[in-house]
Formats: C-alpha cells, sequence, structure tokens
C-alpha cells in the first residue's frame, strides 16, 4: 500500500495546473465480484482521502478502469459508494467488482472535471458515458505563412500558422464547400513544393478554380484581397461579399469587360451554391453548437448542429455507449466533455434541457478554450427553432439507428444459427492478407458488432518472420494468427473484457483456413469458431463458398440477407487490406537503399546518387569507385562498401 502522499506509478499525465497528489489503495482477495470485498477496498481509502476537489477511478483485482469520477470533496462523494443499498444496479456491479482505487486532487472542480473528461477518453472505462465515434473532425484551414495563403483541409493538432474554420461535421460537408470556395475566391490549394516548381498553371486554373499566382497569373494585391474576402466570407459576412461580387459584375459589364464579368458571374454563383446548401437558417446566431438528447427505451442519441458566422456547417449524430440507467442530462454532460476534448468550443452552446452542473461545465470549457463559454437553453426565436430541429432530427435519428439495430439484431441471430454458435455473435472478425508477389506483405483484421463495424479495433500485421516465405498467403495466415491470439492469451487470459472472437470469418479457401487453425492449435486454443469465405466461379460475388472446420462446404441462396451481410464484412476487410497495402507500398517508394548506411545523411545521400545515378549502382560498386566518389572519405567508403558486402 502506499501512503497517501506518494504519486501513484500510472497517474496520467495532466496538465501541469493540476496538483497531483495520488494514490493507490488495494485489498486482496478473489478476483470474482463480491460486493463486501468492493465496499471494503472503498472503505479503505476513505480513511486517508482529503475533503477537497478530485477525480477517482475505481479499478478491477487486474487494475483494469472500471470507473472515472470527479469530485467536488473526494470523502463526501466517494463515501456514497459504500452506502450500496441506494446505488442503482449499475453502479452496485462496479462496486462488486472494484478492488482498489486511485485518487488524484486538483485545485478546483473545473480542473477535476477536465482531467475526468481526458482519463474517460484514455481508459474508456466500462461504467462510464462514452462517446464512441471520437474521430477527429475536419476543419478548413487558411494558411498565414506564405505570400501566397494556402487554403486546403485540415484534422488534427492545429499547430500550422493560419486561421481555422470549423469543425465542419463530415468529410463530405468540408470538401463541397472547399470546391465551392475555390470556385469563389481562386485561392491556391496546392503544397509549397508544387508551387514553387510550377512553370505554368495547372488544371485547377484551366477549370477557374484557381488564380495561378504561381506563374504571376494575379498580383500580391489582388491575392490578398481574395484572401481577406474569404476571411470576411467564412466569418459570416457573406453578404458584403455577395454586394461586391455584384457591384463588381456590373462595373465589368459596363465597361464591356464581358470576360471578367463572365467569372465573376460564375464566383456569384459559387457563392449561391454555398448559401443555398445551408438547409438551416441561423441569420444572426454567430458562432453556436445546438445539441439535443433522444431517449427511446435507454438507448440514446444526440443531434449535434454546427453552426460558424451564421452559417450550417453541418449536423452529425452520436449514439454514446453504457448510457443504461444513467440520467439523461448526466449522459449529455459527460457526452460535451469528451466532446470539446478535441474540438474548440465557440462561446455559446444551446443545449435542449437544463444541465445540473451547466455552469460548471461552462467554466471548465472556457479554461481550456481562453474565452468564456455559455451553456444555455433557447426559450424563443431563431435560437429556439434551431434547437427544436435539433431536437426533431435527434428523435427521427434515433428511430433509424433501432430500426438498423432491429434488422442487425436480427441478422446476427441468422448468423449464429448458420455457424450453430449458440448466441448472437458480440465480436466477429474478419482476416485478409494483401501482397504483390510477396512484397509489402501485410494481414489485416476488422472488427464488427450488433452495432456495426468497430474500426477503432482494426489491425494491420506487418508480415515480418524470417520463416515466412514471401508470397505464401498460408504462412503469412499462420503468422497472423499467432501473432493476434498470442497477445489475446497474454492481455485477456480470463475472456472478460470482450477481446475474444465469437466468430472469426478468413477470406480464403480452406488452404487459409487450416493455415490458421493449425496456429491456434499451437496455442492450445480450439474453441474459436473459424469459417473460411471462398469466392465463387469467376469470382462472383453471390456464389461465395462457406468452409467450415468440420470439413462441411455449403453456399448460400444468392438472394439471402444472411449472404449479403457475410459478404459487406468480407469486403470490408478486403478494402482495409488492400489499402494498407497500398499505404505500404507508397512508403517504400520513397525510400532508398541508403537510408539504412550508417553515416549517410541527406547531403551525402544526395551526392552518391548525383555521382553514381542510381542507389543499385552505388551497392554495386567496388571500393575503389566510393573512393572516388566526391565528398567521400576513405572511412566512409570503407562502411558503405562493407554494409553492402560484408554480411
Amino acid at each position: 500500500m502506499m501512503s497517501p502522499h506518494d504519486t501513484a506509478t500510472d497517474a496520467p499525465n495532466a496538465p501541469t495546473r493540476f496538483n497531483e497528489a495520488s494514490a493507490t489503495f488495494a485489498v486482496r482477495g478473489s478476483d470474482a465480484p463480491d460486493l463486501d470485498a468492493g465496499v471494503a477496498a472503498i472503505r479503505n481509502v476513505l480513511a486517508t482521502l482529503p475533503a477537497r476537489p478530485g477525480v477517482y477511478r475505481m479499478q478491477d483485482a487486474r487494475g483494469d478502469v472500471l470507473y472515472v469520477g470527479k469530485a467536488r470533496a473526494l470523502k463526501s462523494r466517494v463515501t456514497n459508494y459504500t452506502q450500496v443499498e441506494r446505488l442503482p444496479k449499475r453502479l452496485q456491479r462496479m462496486v462488486a467488482q472494484t478492488r482498489a482505487m486511485t485518487i488524484v486532487t486538483t485545485n478546483n472542480e473545473a480542473e477535476a472535471l477536465l482531467l475526468e473528461a481526458q482519463l474517460i477518453k484514455r481508459y474508456r472505462p466500462a461504467y462510464n458515458v462514452l462517446l464512441r465515434d471520437d474521430k477527429s473532425f475536419p476543419f478548413i484551414l487558411l494558411r498565414d505563412d506564405h505570400d501566397f495563403p494556402r487554403i486546403q483541409k485540415h484534422r488534427g493538432a492545429r499547430r500550422a500558422k493560419g486561421n481555422y474554420y470549423g469543425p465542419f461535421a463530415s468529410a463530405g460537408s468540408v470538401n463541397t464547400t472547399l470546391n465551392a470556395l475555390q470556385k469563389l475566391f481562386l485561392l491556391r490549394s496546392c503544397t509549397d513544393g508544387f508551387f514553387k516548381r510550377r512553370d505554368r498553371p495547372c488544371l485547377l486554373y484551366q477549370i477557374k478554380r484557381c488564380s495561378a499566382p504561381c506563374v504571376g497569373r494575379i498580383a500580391p494585391a489582388a491575392y490578398a484581397e481574395l484572401v481577406a474576402d474569404a476571411k470576411a466570407f467564412l466569418a459570416g459576412k457573406s453578404t458584403e461579399v455577395q454586394a461586391k461580387l455584384g457591384g463588381q459584375m456590373e462595373v465589368a459589364a459596363a465597361a464591356m469587360d464581358f470576360e471578367l464579368a463572365a467569372i465573376l458571374r460564375d464566383r456569384l454563383r459559387a457563392l449561391t451554391f454555398i448559401q443555398g446548401s445551408q438547409a438551416i437558417n441561423a441569420e444572426g446566431v454567430g458562432d453556436a453548437d445546438i445539441f439535443a438528447l433522444a431517449n427511446q427505451s435507454g438507448v440514446m442519441g444526440i443531434q449535434a448542429f454546427f453552426i460558424r458566422g451564421g452559417q450550417n456547417w453541418g449536423h452529425r449524430s452520436f449514439f454514446p455507449a453504457h448510457t443504461n440507467d444513467v440520467p439523461e442530462d448526466e449522459v449529455l454532460a459527460s457526452f460535451l466533455m469528451q466532446f470539446y476534448e478535441e474540438v474548440p468550443p465557440p462561446r455559446v452552446i444551446f443545449v435542449d434541457r437544463e444541465l445540473g452542473e451547466g455552469a460548471l461545465l461552462g467554466e471548465a470549457l472556457g479554461a481550456r478554450a481562453g474565452h468564456r463559454v455559455t451553456l444555455s437553453v433557447p426559450q424563443r426565436g431563431v435560437r429556439r427553432r434551431l434547437l427544436d430541429q435539433a431536437t426533431r432530427n435527434a428523435g427521427e435519428a434515433l428511430e433509424r439507428r433501432l430500426a438498423e439495430g432491429t434488422t442487425q439484431a436480427r441478422l446476427l441471430r441468422e448468423v449464429a444459427d448458420l455457424f450453430a454458435l449458440g448466441d448472437a455473435p458480440d465480436r466477429i472478425e474478419v482476416y485478409d492478407n494483401s501482397h504483390i508477389q510477396g512484397t509489402n506483405a501485410l494481414g489485416a483484421m476488422v472488427v464488427a458488432g450488433p452495432e456495426g463495424f468497430r474500426k477503432g479495433q482494426y489491425r494491420k500485421f506487418n508480415i515480418k518472420n524470417a520463416e515466412t516465405v514471401p508470397g505464401d498467403d498460408f504462412g503469412m495466415m499462420r503468422e497472423v494468427f499467432s501473432r493476434r491470439f498470442a497477445r489475446a492469451q497474454e492481455e485477456d487470459p480470463d475472456r472478460d473484457r470482450g477481446d475474444w472472437p465469437d466468430l472469426v470469418l478468413i477470406d480464403g479457401g480452406r488452404g487459409q483456413l487450416s493455415a490458421a487453425k493449425a496456429a491456434l492449435d499451437a496455442m492450445d486454443i480450439e474453441d474459436v469458431c473459424l469459417v473460411g469465405v471462398s469466392k465463387g466461379p469467376n469470382r462472383n460475388a453471390g456464389r461465395e463458398t462457406f468452409h467450415m472446420l468440420d470439413g462441411r462446404d455449403f453456399q448460400l441462396p444468392v438472394n439471402a440477407p444472411v449472404l449479403f451481410y457475410l459478404q459487406r464484412l468480407r469486403d470490408e476487410a478486403h478494402r482495409f487490406a488492400i489499402g494498407a497495402h497500398r499505404a505500404k507500398r507508397a512508403k517504400a517508394i520513397g525510400t532508398s537503399l541508403l537510408d539504412d548506411v550508417p553515416g549517410i545523411g541527406p547531403a551525402r545521400k544526395k551526392a552518391l546518387l548525383m555521382h553514381f545515378g542510381t542507389a543499385r549502382a552505388v551497392r554495386n560498386a567496388s571500393l575503389e569507385d566510393l573512393q572516388k566518389a566526391p565528398g567521400v572519405s576513405t572511412a566512409m567508403a570503407q562502411g558503405i562498401y562493407d554494409f553492402f558486402h560484408a554480411r
């Protein structure tokens, strides 16, 4: 046991403003859920807990995080878990599994709320409300580090200097807007390297999507004016930009400069297209995000609208996990903290209900954003109409989700019947290999379940064992299965974390199936359902053959819904494997034989290539030829020669 002032070894990398004084407390006992043992572990912690703000983590006997919570006063909050008769069934199950706790104190409750969101995202505990769709959102970036700024789509950390506009709800919405902006403002979208190499305009200039500043077709001052107009438009001043373009078109027409007038007309059409694509009238709202929650039979959906500069930049539906028996306002509050972990919050957030900790939430988000953030429930006017529209969309999206879930559940039951699984599978893994004549070989695994594809759990396996012969599909499959299930045995030997598959589909025939079975047999794994899926004659979809371990081969009717479902799984694995292989091959194309030679940097590599012509010529060069190369010493020449020949 650690002292109350010791720092736990697994304490998170919290921001420096947190005062971390964490401790881990545990009791020994059975790994099986035991309410008395859980309460004893919590009471052991209570003896030394301070009455100050902080974050606590409930952990099971293996140290896995069950729950992350924050508190204004840790001692008072954690005490509640010892009064098990007052807890809902969900939390009683959590207490029964608890065997240890980790405590981190903070300066105030707002900091605790921020840290709680970070830890939930990091550990994804089984008893916290989780934001399933935590992919980064796309932005439009108007760079500010070049004489002719570039406009582009951006994801991830915002390190580049410039103005960021977003978030957009999807890549499709940002691509549509970006294409229209190129037509409207003729700003370049090419990289700086491409820009420097141009000696004539590219195709984008020909189709009137760029003003070709790379070859001087527009003066710097005129381009700067386009950039200013683009900033004004993205800031919500579209009416001013429209009036300016209209005036310029009239002047050009009056001067009988019809070519310029036609260009301005096309730009006005692009502006009209963007305005017409705004399905939501948000005039006067400025920058705001709108969230509404719908609940049916314990399943919750949240609809988000993104308004920037009075323009609709898209909407998206979210379906948080682990929401059973959790109050709706708590689900929405937890969702918002996780959502804004990556996305910068606007100054105003509209929600469809009062949140018990709304003020605290606004304070925490404001501390992260560096400006004031207000949460409110609008009652009238445009804001209320927007919220009502979000509420209606939330309900409709949830109904579609439930309908799709019913269909999915029926398909999974058919899959269980088809392969004699007993219960509908919760986790299906699908495997495929990809290579070209043995080069850049890799295996791919995709995962699906009742909620659809679980893309965060996809895995790639670079084929690297010396025993695997290049191009040997069976050997590749053995290697992939050996590595995947060896790790599963190490990390989840009791199979209680949901990481073991209920069904494994293999894109291949009986040979690949036998290779996978041999790998599992070597690890004494005999209870995983393996099925091979081979393409039909002439690789026709609909004529797939399913190969079972008991020797049976069968086909399904070409119009069977369960066949369509299994085809989707197989095709997703194929898509993922091919994409990973292409990315690996593209990376390999940019490498050189000289990259791995010790002591050879970019300048020396360039000098060698200029002297010998190719990296292969360097490899085949004699020691005397290497010594004659400019800038290569006798010792370096010997090192290069030994690297390629002394093996």
